[in-house]
């Protein structure tokens, strides 16, 4: 197999590939609609073992451990970031379940099919049954956005993937440190108490570096520049003070450093987020790509029956039996336990922990701990495929998705908004009206929509309403000012491209033009609250019609001159908002919705003219 050596590969060309097919196996899931982490996976196994372009290990060297290490930690600590208690409400019973039950239960059922069904010895069992209780975040977060799950059961997933991480990656630990009794000179008492010791430690340097975070941000002691920098720099801090006392117990100093900032309410910690997701997300390609390309031929030839029969065991015995057991007599719905009972993906940290205790288990003379690499390859290549191409049609059998149309989210309560969220309703689209005034909600109610009284940039709304449901945002208050502010900060969150806002009194002028990054699109015509409200009390209203070979986009420009297109539906529902530069899709099948003035109001501008 050509080595990188050969082919004149050095360590930026690799890091220029891998950044590559990451990002493009990203993007190429985003248009094919395909699980992203399965396309990572085969585009590292293409340049890797298959083709032999890219060998991490002799490309990047002594490197390359260390550079995996990392990613792992900052995409802990940016799970850790997500964990907001108020964000469990109703899934805390079941994610303490899953984490205090769910995680010895895991462990001893999967340290017993490693030994029954593999054939590892019991003392390779234990470590790696410790290591298999994670449910890795690198792989949860994409099939969560893939997947659009209601708010509970993401929850249930999410949590459980973050905060078991670090706890598999410790009870490997402990594993490791008991065999360690068994086969040296080390005692029950030293091992116990560099354990008890190191967890501590982890802890306490968690907490206080989320303290001192959130202290020295909050009382401006860091400029608005700097967080960012100062938020990185104290990660890799923490996981190495941590790491530095008990191999592996960073991981634990991190989630615990992330799960504090992310409950301190602090006033920039949404822009730290996103900017810490956008790093992760380019970390997971990286790594996944690395994970894949870091095989070798040997290793994979190397996985018989054996490995595949204890892949299915893990998927279809122990992950089930751990979650219902978990889960037994809690109030978590039977379609919700079944879903979490058989979504048990593993990712980067099962692999990176798994490959480390590999080789010491080796050194300490357990000669099938050798096989632990390539057992953990399979399961985490098995497991991605299997609930990358599963979860979201599961999920749609168990009813456990936000939506199965990507629905219209209208904020301001007024006719307007009433008259288009109906007609969306009748179109089998999930409509809901936001306003902060109950009284402005009094139309929508009794339209039958969807509504929620209170702010939609309040914590109350994100923590309460399932916003998955939704793909499109429209503010369409009286207020220009809560509009732009509406679709500014939303934006992040469901696109730009998806973000549309009533225009501006004053967007006329340049004086006081807005940046492109604040405010959303125009939509329909580009008017403004009181001009489109005016048109509704001329008399127009919202219509849709079907567009066919018999009567094409012309047809209706000619039959309509006066009508203004403000959406259409393409032929596989796909909802578009139009722009006043948007020209609607003349294709069969395609329903197209406008405002139109009523028959009578046209027949006067007839006769008028």
């Amino acid at each position: 197999m050509a080595t990188p050596a050969d082919a004149g590969m050095n360590p930026v060309t690799a890091f220029a590939l891998v950044g590559v097919l990451g990002v493009g196996a990203q993007w190429l899931a985003w248009r094919l609609n395909l699980p992203a982490i399965v396309l990572m996976l085969l585009a590292g196994l293409l340049v890797g073992p298959v083709f032999g372009i890219l060998d991490p290990s002799v490309a990047m060297g002594d490197l390359l451990q260390p550079i995996v290490a990392i990613a792992v930690a900052i995409i802990l600590f940016e799970g850790g970031l997500t964990l907001n208690f108020k964000s469990l409400t109703d899934a805390a019973v079941g994610v303490k379940r899953l984490v205090f039950i769910g995680g010895p239960i895991g462990w001893l059922l999967s340290a017993s099919v490693l030994h029954y069904v593999g054939g590892l010895s019991w003392a390779t069992s234990a470590v790696f049954g410790g290591i298999m209780i994670v449910t890795g975040p690198t792989v949860i977060a994409p099939l969560l956005r893939q997947a659009r799950l209601k708010r509970r059961p993401a929850a249930l997933l999410q949590w459980e993937a973050i905060v078991n991480d670090p706890a598999g990656a410790l009870a490997a630990v402990l594993a490791f440190e008991v065999v360690l009794v068994w086969q040296t000179a080390t005692t029950v008492e030293q091992a116990i108490t560099e354990l008890a010791i190191g967890i501590v430690v982890a802890t306490l340097v968690g907490l206080a570096a989320g303290w001192g975070i959130a202290k020295s941000f909050s009382s401006g002691w860091v400029p608005e520049y700097m967080k960012v920098p100062v938020l990185f720099v104290s990660v890799l801090v923490a996981f190495a003070a941590s790491d530095s006392l008990l191999h592996e117990s960073g991981l634990l100093a991190v989630t615990i450093m992330g799960v504090w900032i992310a409950n301190a309410h602090l006033p920039s910690h949404a822009e730290m987020h996103r900017f810490k997701e956008h790093a992760t997300i380019l970390l997971v390609s990286g790594v996944f790509i690395l994970l894949a390309a870091n095989m070798t031929r040997e290793t994979l030839l190397a996985m018989n029956w054996q490995t595949l029969a204890t892949v299915v065991a893990v998927i279809l015995i122990a992950r089930p039996v751990t979650v219902l057991i978990s889960l037994a007599f809690s109030n978590v719905p039977w379609a919700e336990r079944l879903l979490v009972a058989f979504t048990g993906p593993r990712g980067v940290v099962l692999v990176a922990v798994a490959g480390l205790f590999g080789d010491r288990l080796v050194q300490a003379g357990i000669e099938d701990a050798a096989q632990i690499s390539s057992l953990a390859f399979a399961l985490v290549a098995g497991t991605v495929v299997l609930h990358g191409f599963t979860l979201k049609p599961v999920a749609t059998l168990l009813v456990l998705t936000a939506s199965s149309t990507p629905g219209v989210l209208l904020v301001g309560g007024n006719r307007w908004t009433v008259e288009f969220g109906s007609l969306l309703k009748k179109l089998d689209l999930p409509v809901m009206i936001s306003d902060p005034n109950r009284s402005h909600l009094r139309e929508a109610r009794d339209a039958g929509l969807s509504i929620y009284t209170g702010d939609i940039l309040s914590e109350g709304a994100e923590h309460r309403l399932d916003l998955m449901a939704y793909e499109t945002v429209i503010a369409a208050t009286d207020n220009d000012a809560y509009n732009t502010l509406v679709a500014t900060d939303l934006a992040p969150e469901f696109g730009r491209e998806n973000v549309y806002q009533l225009a501006r009194e004053t967007s006329d002028s340049a004086r006081y033009a807005l940046p492109p990054k604040l405010g959303g699109r125009a939509i329909g015509a580009g008017e403004t609250y009181w001009q489109v409200q005016r048109r509704m009390w001329d008399g127009w209203e919202f219509r849709s019609t079907t567009l066919s070979e018999e009567f094409t986009l012309e047809d209706w420009y000619n039959t309509h001159p006066e009508g203004i297109p403000i959406a259409d539906i393409g032929p596989r529902g796909t909802l578009r908002i139009l722009g006043p530069k948007d020209t609607p899709k003349d294709t069969r099948g395609t329903r197209l919705i406008a405002m139109l003035p009523m028959k009578e109001h046209r027949a006067k501008v007839e006769q008028q003219a």
